[in-house]
Order: structure tokens, then sequence, then C-alpha cells
């Protein structure tokens, strides 16, 4: 699935399930939530905290959950996220083309 599937996707289950779009703001505090309980995942998978009884190492729902909402917030704003990625990747490759590779904190740590 492409990025543009993914926004015609989520636009077309909105509009059938979903009745119509949170406002913008509702769907960054809807975002900001998501954020959490991916980082609450990660924290007890790769971090120094443990699963508590009953929770879950739901990682990818956590991480589509949010790829979800971010969908939506592209559609109702207008970005095309294709587009949009592609512009982020142009500017990082002109501007970090040899800063990661010069870095010798990468280094010490191997190419992974």
């Amino acid at each position: 699935m492409t990025l543009e599937e993914a926004q015609k996707q989520v636009d077309q289950w909105v509009k059938t399930y979903g009745v119509r779009y949170f406002s913008e703001l509702t769907n960054m505090a809807v975002l900001t939530e998501e954020v959490g309980e991916l980082a609450r995942v990660m924290a007890r998978k790769y971090g120094d905290q443990s699963f508590k009884e009953g929770e879950k190492d739901n990682l990818d729902e956590e991480i589509a959950d949010v790829l979800w909402v971010l969908l939506c917030i592209a559609n109702q704003t207008g970005v095309n996220l294709t587009t949009a990625l592609q512009k982020s990747m142009d500017k990082k490759t002109k501007r970090d083309n040899q800063r990661h590779i010069n870095n010798p904190k990468l280094k010490e740590h191997g190419r992974e």
C-alpha cells in the first residue's frame, strides 16, 4: 500500500464509518495520546520498565494507531504525504549526507 492509497483508504473509512473527521485540534490531542501509548510499549519492551500484568506487547498496533491519526491530519489539512515525505527525504539528504557518516559517536556502535 502506498501512502497515497493509505490516505484514500482512511478518508473513505472516515466518510463511511466515522461520519466526519474530528477537528484538527482534537486529532492533535489524539495523536499525542497515541504517541504516549507507543512510548509506554517501547519503554516496557526496549527500556528498563517491564510489562504490567494484563498489558500487551502490541508495538505494531500502537505504531499503526499513530500512523492512522497522522493520515487523518494529513487528509483534513490537505497534505499529500507522498510529496511531503519526498521533500523531507531530499532536505535530509542535502543537509545530512556527510553528517552522520562522519559522526564518531555513530561509528563506535557500528553500521546497522
